[in-house]
């Protein structure tokens, strides 16, 4: 397919007059194209659905989720991967990503590498994929090399593989073991996927790790339960969350969690479980981390 076919690519009839517009102008018509991004999301939940179950069941075997992609698609994946360790207290070894240009090319563009299919295989191949792993291939336009052959080679050292385009009937989708494509139409600046198709994938990964920690029991009720309380906001965070779901006041929120050596799970199973601490340790090892399970025994 050439690159014009493609939905991403197509001139947007709604804002042709985009340098003529008052600055109200403007924003409503992006306003009201960024409305779709969400219907057109809504579409593809089965499939987005199927890679949460994906990715919990493979991290669940000590695998990892590894983002693949270049440019906008490749910062939003590294987005995703780097905030995963303070959401959900995990190590940064479990979520990771693989950008076209390495760490530069998240503060500065580095557009030729994308079409090297030798460079992506390579990149890919320094993180050693296997069996356990899951590789989510981002791509607004479906068809870059460096991202296809990324997934390729991950591919055939047995890992599951999953596509993230914005184009139906893509090659990243083509190629993959699950493909979630999702039609947000052209973009208000012609071409330009940081705005819609950026939204898109955004929001795809919030759900994909989100929901896949929340599965593994990273997350209690609604509830970050596995925080590093390392300063003063995530402190308070972490002693609000022990008042909230033990129904204690501060200063035995407060107690615990200094039995519990700041431990943020460790102080939630003790009250909850109503036990000392070493048996809460060991419920803890036993449920895997999960907070409910080492609570309900």
């Amino acid at each position: 397919m050439q690159l014009q076919e493609l939905t991403t690519e197509r001139r947007n009839r709604a804002s042709e007059n985009l340098d003529s517009m008052t600055s109200l102008e403007m924003v409503t018509v992006m306003n009201r194209e960024d409305a779709i991004v969400p219907r057109a999301i809504k579409k593809a939940l089965p499939e987005i659905a199927r890679a949460v179950d994906i990715i919990a069941k493979s991290l669940s075997k000590g695998g990892r989720l590894i983002y693949v992609g270049t440019g906008t698609s490749g910062r939003i994946g590294a987005l995703d991967a780097t905030e995963c360790q303070p959401t959900f207290g995990i190590s940064a070894e479990i979520v990771q990503f693989v950008i076209a240009g390495g760490e530069d090319a998240l503060v500065r563009a580095v557009e030729a590498s994308e079409d090297s299919q030798e460079l992506g295989e390579r990149d890919m191949a320094a993180r050693k994929p296997g069996k356990r792993d899951v590789i989510v291939g981002i791509a607004a336009s479906g068809r870059t090399p460096y991202t296809i052959s990324a997934l390729q080679y991950a591919s055939r050292k047995g890992a599951a593989t999953i596509g993230i385009a914005c184009n139906r009937d893509s090659e990243l989708g083509e190629i993959a073991d699950l493909s979630i494509e999702v039609d947000v139409g052209p973009e208000v600046l012609t071409g330009s996927s940081r705005l819609k198709s950026g939204t898109a994938q955004k929001l795809i990964c919030n759900m994909l790790t989100t929901c896949a920690m929340a599965r593994l029991g990273y997350v209690y009720s609604n509830l970050m339960v596995n925080l590093h309380l390392k300063n003063e906001k995530l402190l308070e965070r972490g002693i609000a969350i022990v008042e909230t779901l033990a129904q204690v006041d501060r200063e035995v929120a407060v107690q615990t969690l200094e039995k519990a050596g700041m431990s943020l799970p460790l102080a939630l199973v003790m009250l909850k479980a109503n036990i000392g601490k070493r048996e809460a340790t060991k419920r803890l090892r036993l449920a895997g981390g999960s907070v409910r399970k080492a609570i309900e025994g």
